[in-house]
């Protein structure tokens, strides 16, 4: 037989099968069994025609009538389609009698949904909804995998397989038949579509074939569920405090776009611990609000007040945060949070997203907020409540900031000036209800001082030149508004000319609060009258620079030298300015040419004629290699210096600007080839040359490795209340040791930590000196340069289906933070896709540091 002829014998038997299937399939009543070559019979009048998506197509080399069996068999790579579905297999038999069809060898169905099931044998019904499976393996969309020596699917929607196996991880490629890393092996696993439910009865989880887990019955979502109701994975906790507990959330999908989960936790020490989270999103935007609280049975396992909260029976927390948008261009939104002590979040392991992202800190930040943006302007309102977790922290030291008001718009090319045109003010007010100080050049004074504790920081001298004032009791209001233009201009030999011109204003209202012990030693530092006075800033500048490019056979260089000039009158009123925002000074290349001046915030303001000078190197070689660094020095050319006068936080002094040559800051980047970086920045004196400060780091990062080593180097600013140099080096890497496996590893040495030490031991040994019956005698620290302030290490491996991790990190103790002693946790978790996460961690040693306001006893 031609080829030709085959052809047409194929699309005849497809087509007498289809014919048959289909009518038999979608008519209410089945035509009457036909000898081969028979005319059909024709179908009954009130048959309703298939619709589209009702209609049959089949795909066969032949097609065998049995009379006598009343059957019609499609044999050779036959396939159907029908409803969606696509049934492919060696033979397919349809019993006209009985209204089954029978699918044998290699036997395949692929749902509607992109789900592939595959067996030896299927028998199902003419609808092809129900029916028997013999050695079943089901593939779903999101590549979880069923299996079962026999299966049966009623109602179209419910499969249940006997002696199924689950997983969701994918077979081994070199060997199909090895058992996957895990699965879950049931007597019976039911899915039911209808509830979008799978159940597992006497089931036991395995690891690679290994048992170690048996549970008679659980269930989970299907693949298709994306929220329902049911327990999520379970939480541990093991605490000195808190004694062994374990949570277990319970998730309530109550609607599309709300939920609540709760969390009943029980602690063999404490109690129940009760926690809720409710969840709503809105057409334009969402919220959620959580909730805390424990009456506790055991207070006097924690410190009692003001190291901890052992004087509290109740103790919770109530966060919210939320954000709204009421057009494309404005939004507003919150994070708020609070709670009936400090300590509370960290004894509890409360999760907190108002915790402030520096640790060292230790406060938890509320805002609320109002913000606008366009693509030429900016607008924010926002207010501030900031609630310290650490016990040396007080908080009426903390100012209620209400409102920060920061509102910038920028015009490019105006029509009579060109360049570009920027507008900005800010509106800041706070309150605060008790002063805080510092001491210099050292702290050693505190305002409460016990035999056990020292807490909250004062002055042994308030005065000036020996006491800083850190913050005003009473309210500090602040208003600025600024005008500045600046624009680029090339002239034909290619160097660029950039003039600059700026005013700015400010009004200020200070109403200190000198009432009681505390505030009223404001007044031996500080003017403490009640006033309003105003500041006007204008500055008009120039910044040259013209780039040279040079080519050579092993790359393409840059070299752009770089001068600036601003003039401004005197900064006027520096001492009677309460500094709250513009604490913070690093003079470095970032800030080297900053139009606004280099200071922080705006409470303070770059005064005087000052020249910036630098040169800028670029450099590339190669496709991947390049080269960046500047290098500059500051010069204050007439007026005032602002940096040489020290305001009420003597902000400016020990800068490297408080001169009228600068420090020389430098940075540099440098990348030899792929993977590897290399980073550094300086500031050098100017006369010795001798580093001021130094922050360099070094990465290096491939598909199997990676490294990195950060130093950092910062000497004393005793101006500041720093009366020591800090210097520190950190390791860290990681290795990919095995396919989906990995470790990691990181330790952080403190360099300095060793005359902390010292200095410490002199004023013991004074102590001692002083009353040596009283006070024994103390041991000299025989410490070197290199002691750890933390390390950590790690194991993790990840696949398509599982996600392992165990660390190990260990904290050493931070006097700044009010901790005594070392923390040592080890955390685990296991994440087996689909079915679920668990996470657990682990203090050891049995302690906890009194800045967790625990008692060392416990």
């Amino acid at each position: 037989m031609g080829p030709g002829v085959k052809r047409v014998a194929r699309f005849a038997a497809a087509t007498a099968l289809a014919t048959s299937l289909a009518y038999l399939l979608a008519s209410p009543a089945h035509a009457q069994n036909r000898a081969a070559g028979a005319r059909p019979a024709a179908a009954p009048a009130a048959a309703t025609p298939a619709k589209p998506q009702d209609r049959m197509v089949v795909d066969a080399r032949e097609l065998v009538y049995d009379n006598d069996k009343k059957t019609v068999a499609a044999v050779g790579d036959v396939q159907i389609l029908y409803q969606g579905r696509t049934i492919e297999a060696d033979r397919v038999v349809y019993d006209q009698a009985n209204k089954r069809v029978t699918a044998i060898g290699n036997a395949r169905i692929t749902e509607s949904n992109g789900t592939v099931i595959t067996g030896d044998k299927f028998n199902l019904s003419d609808d092809f909804r129900d029916g028997f499976i013999d050695s079943l393996r089901v593939v779903n969309p999101d590549k979880t995998r069923f299996s079962a020596p026999r299966a049966e699917r009623t109602d179209g929607e419910t499969f249940v397989f006997e002696k199924g196996i689950y997983t969701a991880c994918e077979p081994c490629k070199d060997n199909p038949e090895r058992p996957p890393l895990w699965q879950v092996r049931a007597a019976r696993i039911i899915h039911k579509k209808s509830e979008q439910t799978i159940y597992y009865e006497d089931a036991r989880l395995e690891f690679a074939g290994v048992p170690i887990a048996y549970v008679p019955f659980m269930s989970g979502p299907d693949a298709t569920v994306k929220r329902k109701s049911g327990f999520l994975s379970p939480t541990f906790f093991n605490t000195s405090a808190l004694g062994f507990g374990v949570g277990l959330p319970y998730f309530l999908n109550l609607a599309p776009n709300y939920d609540l989960t709760l969390t009943p936790t029980y602690l063999t020490r404490q109690g129940f611990l009760g926690q809720a989270e409710w969840r709503h999103r809105l057409m334009n935007g969402s919220y959620s609000i959580r909730a805390s609280g424990i009456f506790q049975q055991e207070p006097d396992a924690f410190l009692p007040s003001p190291l901890g909260a052992g004087d509290k029976d109740f103790r919770g927390s109530l966060e919210t945060n939320g954000k709204f948008f009421i057009n494309p261009r404005w939004n507003f939104g919150w994070n708020a949070s609070m709670s009936t002590d400090r300590w509370f979040y960290k004894n509890y392991r409360i999760r907190n997203e108002s915790f402030s992202s520096i640790t060292y800190l230790q406060e938890a930040i509320s805002t609320a907020y109002l913000n606008g943006q366009s693509s030429t302007a900016w607008f924010d309102m926002r207010g501030y409540y900031f609630q310290p977790l650490n016990y040396q922290d007080w908080q009426k030291q903390q100012p209620v900031v209400l409102p920060v008001i920061d509102y910038d718009k920028r015009v490019h090319k105006p029509s009579f000036l060109g360049g570009e045109l920027e507008f900005t003010a800010n509106i800041t007010s706070l309150t605060r209800d008790m002063a805080a100080f510092a001491e210099l050049p050292q702290q050693k004074t505190y305002l409460i001082t016990t035999p056990s504790y020292s807490l909250y920081d004062g002055c042994a001298v308030y005065q000036k030149g020996q006491c800083l004032v850190r913050g005003l009791a009473g309210n500090v209001s602040r208003a600025t508004v600024q005008a500045s233009w600046r624009r680029n201009i090339i002239d034909p030999l290619g160097q660029v000319w950039t003039p600059y011109a700026s005013l700015r204003a400010d009004i200020f209202s200070i109403n200190p609060d000198t009432t009681g012990v505390i505030n009223s030693r404001v007044a031996t530092i500080a003017d403490t009258s009640d006033e309003v006075f105003g500041r006007a800033m204008p500055a008009i500048g120039l910044m040259y620079r013209y780039p040279f490019v040079a080519k050579t056979d092993w790359g393409t260089h840059i070299v752009e030298p770089v001068a600036q000039i601003v003039a401004r009158p005197n900064e006027t009123n520096s001492l009677r300015i309460a500094n709250e925002d513009a604490q913070s000074l690093v003079f470095d290349a970032n800030n080297l040419f900053e139009w606004s001046g280099k200071f922080s915030g705006y409470d303070r303001v770059e005064g005087g004629t000052r020249a910036n000078v630098g040169a800028l190197y670029t450099g590339r070689f190669g496709k991947e290699a390049f080269a960046n660094l500047l290098i500059g020095q500051s010069f204050q050319l007439a007026g005032r210096n602002s940096f040489a006068t020290g305001d009420l936080v003597n902000t400016g002094l020990n800068s490297g600007l408080d001169t009228d040559s600068s420090d020389i800051v430098a940075r540099a980047q440098l990348s030899p080839f792929k993977g590897f970086f290399l980073t550094g920045a300086a500031r050098l004196d100017s006369t010795t040359y001798e580093a001021q400060r130094i922050d360099a780091a070094a990465t290096y990062a491939t598909k199997v490795f990676t490294a990195s080593v950060g130093y950092g180097r910062y000497e004393p600013q005793p101006d500041l209340g720093i009366p020591r140099r800090r210097e520190g080096l950190s390791l860290n890497g990681s290795l990919r040791v095995a396919e989906n496996w990995s470790v990691r590893a990181g330790v952080l040495f403190d360099l300095d930590k060793y005359k902390y030490d010292r200095e410490r031991y002199r004023d013991l040994y004074a102590a001692y000196l002083a009353s040596p019956s009283s006070i024994a005698a103390p041991v000299y620290p025989n410490t070197g340069p290199f002691q750890t302030a933390g390390t950590s290490f790690g194991l993790n491996y990840t696949d398509e289906c599982t996600i392992f991790d165990i660390s190990y990190s260990q904290s050493y103790a931070d006097r700044q933070a009010g901790s005594t002693k070392d923390t040592r946790t080890v955390m685990f978790r296991l994440e087996l896709r689909t079915l679920g996460e668990i996470s657990y961690s682990q203090n050891l040693g049995g302690t906890s540091s009194t800045g967790d306001g625990v008692s060392s006893s416990n």
